[in-house]
C-alpha cells in the first residue's frame, strides 16, 4: 500500500481564501440568530437549516421557528421570510423530498454573503445545520479542524468561593 503524499498548494492560488473547518459557528444576521453550530458538508449542493412549525402564509411567504441552542438551554426564534423556490432535494439516505428554499445572509468569522437555505426537519441530526457547497464556494474546507474561523465556545468563568 502507498502512502498518501501531501502536494505543497500553490499558494498564489491561496492568497486569502478563508480555511474554515468541518464545523463552524455562523450568525444569520437578518434572523438575529447568532452562533448556530453548522457542519461543511461539500457533499451537498445546497444548505439545509433545521426548522420547527413551518406555516406557508401565502405561495410566496413562509414562517416557521429556528431553534437555537444557548449554553444548556434552547431558544425558539420565530421567522417570516420569502419563499424563493420550491425544489426536490435527494438526501443523504437517497430519498427524495419537496423544500422550500428561502434566501437570507450568513456570517462565518468574518466572512459574510447571501445564501440559499432549504427548510428541512434535522431533529434527529447532531448538525442543525449544514453549508453546502454554493455557500462555502470560495472558500476552504480543512476536514482536520473544527472552528478555525470561530471560537468552539465561551470560555467558562470559574467560580470560586473564598471563605474567610
Amino acid at each position: 500500500m502507498g502512502e498518501w503524499r501531501v502536494a505543497e498548494p500553490d499558494r498564489r492560488e491561496l492568497h486569502d481564501v478563508p480555511v474554515i473547518g468541518w464545523v463552524e459557528h455562523v450568525d444569520l444576521p437578518d434572523w438575529s440568530i447568532v452562533r448556530l453550530r453548522a457542519k461543511s458538508d461539500t457533499g451537498a449542493r445546497s444548505s439545509a437549516l433545521h426548522v420547527d412549525n413551518i406555516e406557508l402564509l401565502s405561495r410566496n411567504w413562509v414562517r416557521f421557528e429556528v431553534i437555537v441552542s444557548l449554553d444548556r438551554r434552547s431558544q425558539r426564534v420565530p421567522v417570516e421570510t420569502r419563499v424563493i423556490r420550491r425544489s426536490r432535494v435527494r438526501s443523504s439516505s437517497g430519498h427524495f423530498t419537496r423544500r422550500l428554499f428561502v434566501r437570507t445572509r450568513v456570517r462565518v468569522g468574518g466572512v459574510e454573503r447571501e445564501i440559499e437555505l432549504s427548510l428541512v426537519d434535522r431533529e434527529k441530526m447532531i448538525h442543525r445545520m449544514l453549508l453546502g457547497r454554493s455557500a462555502l464556494e470560495g472558500m476552504l474546507v480543512d476536514a482536520r479542524h473544527r472552528y478555525l474561523l470561530t471560537a468552539k465556545r465561551r470560555p467558562r468563568v470559574k467560580r470560586r468561593i473564598v471563605r474567610p
